[in-house]
């Protein structure tokens, strides 16, 4: 089973940063395409950035391109998503997910793609 814990979430003012981490529990992390998706409150949930195996491949939602940045350290087993110049709108539960079943270069970007996920941390992005 493969196991996935966020950190790094919490409460930031507008224009401040935060980096999120994603800790996988598997010997197999470099043969996982990985994402990060959110949530906010009475919204559905939608993707924000992907990386693929190696992290040569990289793909960001309109909404977050040029302020985060997605990366990996398969050494470590762990995905990052590197967040500056947030805003308010930014605000929400964020999730990392893994696909076990992609294919080398592929940035995943569809949530049903998805076969496992991590249980959420909160950003909070005051004004």
């Amino acid at each position: 089973q493969v196991q996935l814990v966020e950190s790094g979430g919490g409460a930031v003012q507008a224009g401040g940063s935060l980096r999120l981490s994603c800790a996988v529990s598997t010997s197999t992390f470099n043969t996982y395409a990985m994402g990060w998706f959110r949530q906010a409150p009475g919204k559905e949930r939608e993707f924000v950035a992907g990386i693929s195996w190696s992290g040569g491949k990289t793909y960001h939602a309109d909404s977050v391109k040029g302020r985060f940045t997605i990366s990996r350290d398969n050494a470590k087993n762990t995905v990052y998503l590197q967040m500056n110049s947030l805003k308010p709108d930014d605000t929400a539960v964020y999730y990392c997910a893994a696909d076990t079943l992609s294919v080398p270069t592929i940035v995943v970007v569809t949530e049903g793609e998805y076969d496992y996920w991590g249980q959420g941390t909160q950003v909070t992005v005051s004004s």
